[in-house]
């Protein structure tokens, strides 16, 4: 029975990585969809604190700013980005800005994941921390990019499965105008470059795996 259960586990090692690749791919085809859709709503640019509830909190869906489409297009996939930041955070306050850059000594559910530097640090350690570089291949679909706009302004967007005449995939991000889907990716300074499939349905794959060979027989 022992040996069994070693060769069944061992099976199951080989075919993860086949198995988490196809997941991960249908994710980021989601999420792209979902990053797509959001240009065809309107949005006034409006970067105002507004309180908000939690989890699951939202501005206004008329207003919002670059990171209110990130959270909204992970959103629609099923990942709430102000629970995840909040928890990460609350945990790990002293890795993030708050302090240096706001001189903030709490966590504040309104406003932290509506920030870039919050989400980078969030992406940063828990996704996957990709390198920066001027070659477009290594912009692959569902992809975060963030960007200094000049000035140490911060922004971000997601790469999208739709090309320009450049032969470089587009972005969608909210610069202003509302959310659109434009050849902008190498329009600023990249300041990070990130993937992120989501904390908790990682977690919730592994837990199930384990329970899967945990179980008694």
């Amino acid at each position: 029975m022992a040996m069994l259960l070693m060769t069944s586990v061992g099976l199951a090692d080989n075919a993860q990585p086949l198995s988490q690749l196809a997941s991960h791919q249908e994710f980021l085809r989601r999420l792209v969809a979902a990053a797509v859709e959001r240009t065809h709503h309107i949005v006034r640019y409006d970067p105002a604190y507004v309180r908000i509830p939690y989890p699951n909190g939202d501005v206004p869906e008329g207003v919002g700013v670059c990171t209110d489409e990130i959270i909204r297009i992970y959103r629609a996939v099923g990942i709430d980005l102000q629970k995840e930041v909040h928890e990460d955070m609350a945990k790990n306050f002293s890795a993030y800005p708050n302090m240096r850059k706001w001189r903030l000594m709490r966590t504040d559910t309104n406003i932290d994941h509506r920030r870039v530097p919050n989400l980078a640090v969030f992406f940063r350690r828990n996704g996957e921390n990709i390198a920066t570089t001027t070659i477009a291949s290594y912009y692959q679909p569902g992809d975060l990019v963030t960007w200094d706009l000049g000035s140490g302004i911060p922004h971000i967007g997601m790469v999208v499965d739709k090309k320009a005449a450049s032969g470089r995939y587009m972005v969608v991000h909210n610069i202003g105008q509302g959310p659109r889907i434009e050849d902008v990716l190498f329009a600023w300074k990249i300041t990070g470059h990130f993937r992120y499939y989501g904390h908790e349905r990682e977690q919730r794959a592994s837990n199930l795996v384990s329970r899967m060979f945990l179980l008694p027989g």
